[in-house]
């Protein structure tokens, strides 16, 4: 399979890609290239300019920002899933990143190239809407900053504007809270056919504060509202855990497919849920 002829543009800059992008039409940003590359292939996405990301140091990295951790949506899913920073306050991203498909998709593709993409079943935007980050966007008219129960739209559908760049993803720290991401497949490096990001605050032998993403459970990830409610307070033993994951389901609207129909994710979703909240809890 090969591509349709593109025009190919590298910048160095943010300013230098926003100037490209304002003088194109059909362009495509290229932020590590592990699903556009295979679609253009297909010739399922056909752009006449391809703008690649890759040689702006300003957008890789983790840094610390007081209260928050500030990611460069070019940094890739092994540097999140290796980095102290990340590994000590916001430990949920790591555990989620190690798990997306392989390690050369995970040396190659990126957080934000992933976040933007905004597949369903992707691992990395139910875990950022659980830690209620935010997204930093770079256009024609300047910054502007998205939340992320605001960023993810639709199927493959985001807050991004055509002209605009996702510069970096700004995560509230979580430090001492316990993670877990429990991810559900046929067969190895498969996308997720439910996931369940999970974080929880332990405090005096109660939850005191959980937080729950659910991937593949509608066309955009969710907060499982309902179990984060129902642990708020809730003494720490399984049982107390067990009927609160019994509402992981509500409000969602799973697809069916030939994964699964639409009940059994549900049902992988209670399961899943408490599974991840057993772990991220110590039990």
């Amino acid at each position: 399979m090969i591509p349709s002829a593109f025009d190919y543009a590298a910048p160095a800059t943010v300013a230098e890609a926003l100037s490209v992008l304002a003088d194109a039409g059909d362009v495509k940003l290229l932020a590590g290239g592990q699903s556009l590359i295979p679609v253009m292939k297909l010739r399922l996405a056909d752009p006449a300019m391809v703008v690649d990301l890759g040689r702006i140091v300003e957008l890789s990295g983790v840094r610390d920002d007081g209260d928050a951790l500030l990611i460069g949506a070019m940094t890739t899913h092994h540097q999140i899933a290796t980095d102290p920073l990340i590994a000590e306050h916001v430990p949920l991203l790591a555990k989620a990143a190690a798990t997306v498909a392989d390690p050369q998709v995970r040396h190659r593709g990126t957080f934000g190239g992933a976040l933007v993409h905004a597949d369903p079943a992707g691992d990395m935007p139910a875990p950022v809407l659980a830690a209620d980050a935010t997204f930093i966007l770079a256009g024609p008219n300047g910054e502007r900053r998205v939340a992320a129960a605001d960023f993810f739209q639709g199927y493959f559908t985001t807050a991004v504007d055509d002209g605009e760049i996702l510069t970096h993803i700004r995560v509230p720290k979580y430090t001492g809270w316990g993670a877990h991401y429990e991810k559900f497949t046929r067969v190895a490096q498969q996308w997720s056919i439910v996931s369940v990001a999970a974080m929880v605050r332990v405090e005096g032998g109660a939850i005191a504060e959980a937080r729950i993403g659910l991937t593949n459970m509608a066309s955009t990830p969710l907060r499982a509202t309902a179990v984060e409610q129902a642990l708020a307070g809730a003494p720490l033993t399984r049982e107390a855990i067990a009927t609160a994951s019994a509402h992981a389901a509500e409000g969602t609207d799973p697809a069916s497919d030939l994964n699964g129909d639409a009940g059994y994710r549900r049902h992988l979703a209670e399961v899943l849920t408490k599974r991840a909240v057993f772990a991220a809890a110590g039990l």
